[in-house]
């Protein structure tokens, strides 16, 4: 497996980071007031909208993508919950990631949520920002609870996804609430470590995908990130520490590395067919989504087109167990 050089990698963190943090323009969808929670959707909804929850006092919103009707057919819909980056947005992440496109065929209901000031509480350390660091894991519970409720989704498969801050970001949800989610997926993103530390609490299937050439994030983790202009960056453990994190919860044994067309896939076998942890590490590959049209900012290096990760993941859901 190559690695990244630590000199490359960190010098290119001071430019990367002022990108990350700003992160890129989106349009915006028109809002409408989210339904009394009694009332069902029923099969003549919009398949995509924008839906306000009240959570905690604070009114959040997110896009929600609805099956075609005769895909949704003949049961509940699973449903996969997925958070942006830091300085992104939900409609950003749609396009960069077209799950909506790949996630049709199969059935499933899509929330993008809007991150509180464009970002996500993945860690567990109080900020100026984020005081309250628990808050996004309950808005994540209460969303999920919601839909369970009025898209009838169905509560056994209920899935995580999301790139950079926001793939840490579905990491911490699985982490923290493993009895919600039937498996979760991050693309160029870590656990928490230090200070705002996460650990895994329970078993569930878990895959991380990330780039071996991450010039702002890089491989290798990053225990001490610089201070720097707003909300200080959270520390994280290295790709491979994060997913090793979820193996030991689950009571995985040792894992396999196998090199595939583009990238090393290395597999933790989790026992009684409950799933597995995988960690896909991508081969000229920077800080963005394998597979993706979408062009990323300057200093976030390459797209790799070796891996369609959009598809990778959906196939790695449909595959899990189920709770």
């Amino acid at each position: 497996m190559r690695l990244p050089q630590t000199s490359r990698a960190a010098g290119a963190l001071a430019a990367a980071l002022a990108l990350l943090l700003a992160g890129c323009g989106s349009s915006a969808d028109s809002a409408r007031q989210d339904p009394a929670p009694s009332q069902a959707r029923t099969a003549s909804a919009a398949p995509d909208s924008r839906e306000r929850l009240r959570v905690d006092g604070r009114t959040r919103t997110y896009l929600l993508h609805r099956p075609a009707a005769s895909a949704a057919s003949g049961g509940r819909p699973p449903l996969i919950v997925a958070f942006h980056g830091r300085g992104s947005s939900a409609e950003e992440l749609r396009e960069q990631s077209r799950l909506t496109a790949d996630a049709r065929a199969r059935g499933m209901l899509i929330a993008f949520p809007e991150g509180l000031r464009e970002g996500w509480g993945a860690g567990t350390r109080p900020t100026r920002e984020r005081p309250d660091p628990d808050a996004d894991v309950r808005f994540t519970e209460a969303l999920v609870e919601h839909l369970v409720r009025t898209e009838r989704a169905d509560p056994g498969r209920v899935y995580a996804v999301g790139f950079s801050n926001g793939g840490s970001m579905a990491l911490r949800a699985a982490a923290d609430r493993p009895g919600l989610l039937a498996g979760a997926a991050s693309v160029s993103g870590q656990l928490p470590s230090g200070s705002a530390a996460v650990e895994p609490t329970g078993r569930v299937p878990v895959m991380v995908v990330y780039g071996e050439d991450d010039p702002v994030r890089p491989l290798g983790g990053w225990p001490s990130p610089p201070s720097g202009p707003g909300e200080p960056i959270t520390p994280t453990r290295s790709a491979r520490e994060s997913a090793e994190a979820f193996a030991r919860a689950g009571g995985a044994g040792e894992p396999v590395t196998r090199a595939e067309r583009g990238y090393d896939r290395t597999v933790w076998r989790l026992p009684d067919g409950g799933g597995e942890v995988r960690l896909l590490v991508v081969h000229d590959a920077g800080h963005t989504w394998p597979g993706s049209s979408l062009t990323p900012p300057k200093g976030f290096g390459p797209t790799s087109r070796a891996l369609d990760a959009t598809r990778t993941i959906l196939d790695f859901f449909t595959r899990a167990p189920g709770r």
